[in-house]
């Protein structure tokens, strides 16, 4: 017997069979499902950034790159979940500057305001001047030593030469969802000894884990 061979139109030959649209139909859901987990892990979750600058040397050095967590500031902002602070003095953190645009500043908090759940965390000692709340954390920045409520902080991650100043300024008084932030390289950075407390809607997150470079690989 012959062998017989058989043609088929050219357009029906062309058609992919239903198992490759099937597979072409997922491949485009997973990469559209992980684009949206992709954006929301940036948006809410965790987000990469480098620092520029050497305001927080010797903890942070010019280039290095972190990971800020974001989600407890995006929690404390909404609200239904809100009345609590994200953050505490010793965190560093990474906020949007209030007085140049499209910039964002990375110190860390010293001093935050008294806490809204609990009333306040820590009474002032005696009544402000210039209208200020009796109850909100008073601030000072003396000499290189700083001094929340008139109590001095300990502070071992800053070298030596960084505490001891010239620079006093005057005292500044946070209230709730306020804070304190100032670098660890006292002498050429740019903190609230200049542009005073920092809003928490200001605050992206908190920086806690440095990725670069591999030999100082670890949580901050």
């Amino acid at each position: 017997m012959e062998d017989q061979e058989t043609v088929a139109p050219l357009e029906e030959a062309a058609e992919p069979p239903q198992t490759v649209k099937r597979e072409v139909t997922e491949l485009i859901k997973m990469v559209v499902l992980f684009l949206l987990v992709f954006w929301g892990l940036k948006a809410f979750v965790i987000e990469g950034y480098e620092v520029q600058g050497d305001s927080m040397i010797p903890t942070l050095e010019d280039r290095e790159r972190i990971l800020v967590f974001k989600l407890p500031t995006k929690l404390a902002g909404l609200p239904f979940i809100g009345g609590f602070s994200p953050l505490d003095a010793g965190d560093i953190v990474v906020f949007d500057s209030n007085v140049e645009n499209n910039k964002r500043y990375i110190k860390r908090v010293i001093a935050r305001g008294p806490a809204q759940s609990a009333g306040k965390t820590v009474a002032a000692d005696a009544v402000h001047q210039n209208g200020t709340d009796p109850d909100d954390v008073k601030v000072l920045f003396e000499y290189g030593a700083v001094y929340v409520n008139n109590q001095k902080i300990e502070e071992p991650y800053l070298v030596h030469e960084e505490q001891h100043s010239p620079d006093l300024r005057d005292p500044v008084f946070l209230d709730n969802g306020e804070y304190y932030v100032l670098g660890d390289h006292r002498s050429v950075s740019k903190d609230s000894r200049s542009f005073n407390a920092v809003q928490e809607d200001q605050v992206i997150g908190k920086a806690v884990l440095r990725i670069w470079p591999l030999s100082s690989f670890g949580f901050l």
